[in-house]
């Protein structure tokens, strides 16, 4: 008898010994949490985190919610994975993803979660971040969108997939009398706010703050955050932005008017092979794979933002001349080369200067006399300016004329001709902020990629990038308008960004608002 008292004392230790262990860790169950739609189950993450992928924020846009604003995702029964990315959204292969055509979907109102630590025990700030590519690619999935190296900083990391090209910024008149909204044309910006949506609900259980979310994304993602910031239907959704490479005004353009991107969206039809008059049910029907055949491989302006009195009601970069976007404090910021050099178009450069600047051109020409080390060649230089960087410049004058708080950088670590024969390197900042860049120069870059994440987590817990061992990042303002270089040799700050050429941007954009 006592020996079977023993034993059972024995066993019983024993399980516990083992219980103990599971709950430390070495044994743990993998991550639960009940979402809007049901449970999901993620995986642990090293530094005592967890991830949760794929996780659906509104019903898949298919069929006859094709064009559609989301939808509310719809409960299922059971736990459901989170542990893999779901599919990246409806686009043509590219560099980032070349077996577009075997992963992408419709079916791809995903988001993805990071969090700091598990199980939860505080609240964190949250980073919501949004995918670049031209509005016509991209996705979460890249391992260059990976969350992980920011949330060990100590933030909530969101990353999400959005209707794309086509899919997600197609208006046609048909469209827009179904609305309820009396608008079409932003379906992927309706996705953001969706999402947005989402996590206010949902991201308290993942030690989220819904109260302390931060807007960010580099070039498209970063467009998309200056249009979210004029959007009546982000107002109070988050605390702070962060816009990389993103002005407001898109390829020197504003977006459409919803009438002209309606009778554009009707001509693009007819590359879909349907007749004349097709109803939204015979459009709805053609396949993907159809409609993806006869998207432009670069980004066009009737697939993409347009003035649809809904949610864009005025076209963005008119909201931040006028003051009116939302109060929030902002990192704004561009690459020194910010421009692909094989997109610089073949035009000889004193007709697009002409072009561009008409009675100007002749104070515009001599700043555009020769190569420079940093900015690169005449046409390149020209790109940036008249592209992102003067719009950015714009921006951030515009912003803190407003009384908003801004801090502005430019990223100048330029890349080997092996990797672009013209140094670009738009979108490189975005890898080096999230830590996930898999260029490496020098010992230096890897330093370069850890102040960057330190300042950008100060930002989102704080609205201030600046603290305890970072060189100070002083404030924009005019007419100083400071800013923070980050090259090679580390952070640096300065003033006065490219002054002349940002000043003859913003000196002609006042002239053409003024002849309309």
């Amino acid at each position: 008898m006592s020996g079977r008292v023993c034993c059972s004392r024995s066993a019983l230790l024993v399980t516990a010994v083992l219980c103990l262990a599971c709950i430390s860790g070495g044994m743990q169950s993998d991550p639960t949490a009940k979402v809007s739609g049901g449970m999901v189950r993620g995986a642990l993450t090293t530094g005592g985190g967890a991830v949760f992928k794929g996780i659906p924020y509104a019903q898949p846009p298919t069929g006859d919610r094709r064009w559609r604003e989301p939808m509310p995702v719809k409960a299922w029964t059971g736990i459901r994975d989170a542990t893999q990315f779901g599919a990246i959204c409806a686009q043509n292969p590219s560099g980032t993803f070349p077996n577009a055509a075997d992963i992408s979907s419709e079916d791809c109102l995903h988001l993805n979660v990071w969090t700091p630590e598990w199980p939860v025990r505080t609240r964190r700030p949250v980073l919501f971040w949004i995918p670049g590519g031209a509005n016509i690619r991209g996705g979460t999935s890249s391992p260059q969108q990976d969350g992980s190296h920011l949330a060990r900083r100590g933030v909530v990391v969101v990353t999400i997939n959005y209707r794309l090209g086509s899919f997600g910024f197609f208006s046609h008149p048909d469209l827009t009398r179904e609305s309820p909204h009396k608008a079409s044309g932003n379906q992927g910006l309706l996705d953001l706010v969706a999402a947005l949506e989402w996590v206010h609900t949902n991201i308290a259980r993942f030690g989220g703050d819904p109260n302390q979310i931060t807007l960010a994304g580099v070039s498209a993602g970063g467009t998309n955050v200056s249009a979210l910031m004029t959007s009546p239907l982000t107002t109070g959704k988050f605390r702070r932005a962060i816009m990389q490479s993103g002005p407001p005004r898109l390829s020197r353009r504003d977006p459409l008017q919803r009438s002209e991107a309606e009778r554009q969206g009707v001509t693009h039809t007819a590359a879909w092979n349907v007749p004349p008059g097709a109803s939204l049910a015979d459009l709805r029907s053609i396949p993907m794979a159809q409609i993806l055949k006869a998207q432009p491989l670069r980004s066009v302006a009737h697939l993409n933002h347009s003035v649809d009195g809904y949610v864009i009601p005025k076209a963005p970069a008119e909201v931040f001349a006028s003051g009116d976007q939302h109060k929030v404090p902002a990192i704004m910021g561009n690459s020194a080369r910010d421009f692909e050099p094989s997109t610089v178009l073949s035009t000889d450069l004193d007709m697009l200067i002409a072009q561009a600047y008409g009675p100007l051109a002749s104070r515009a020409r001599p700043l555009y006399a020769g190569a420079d080390p940093l900015y690169g060649t005449p046409e390149v230089q020209w790109a940036t300016d008249v592209s992102f960087r003067g719009p950015t410049v714009m921006q951030k004058s515009q912003h803190a004329a407003a009384g908003n708080m801004v801090f502005a950088y430019e990223f100048a670590r330029l890349v080997t001709p092996e990797i672009s024969p013209g140094g670009n390197i738009h979108g490189l900042d975005g890898d080096f902020v999230l830590g996930t860049s898999s260029i490496r120069f020098t010992d230096s870059d890897a330093r370069l990629s850890e102040q960057m994440q330190q300042y950008w987590i100060n930002f989102i817990k704080t609205g201030n990038p600046n603290g305890p061992g970072l060189p100070p990042w002083p404030a924009f303002r005019d007419p100083t308008r400071a800013y923070l270089q980050f090259a090679e040799t580390g952070p640096l700050a300065k003033e006065g960004l490219r002054r002349s050429q940002c000043d003859l941007y913003i000196e002609n954009g006042s002239r053409v608002r003024l002849a309309r």
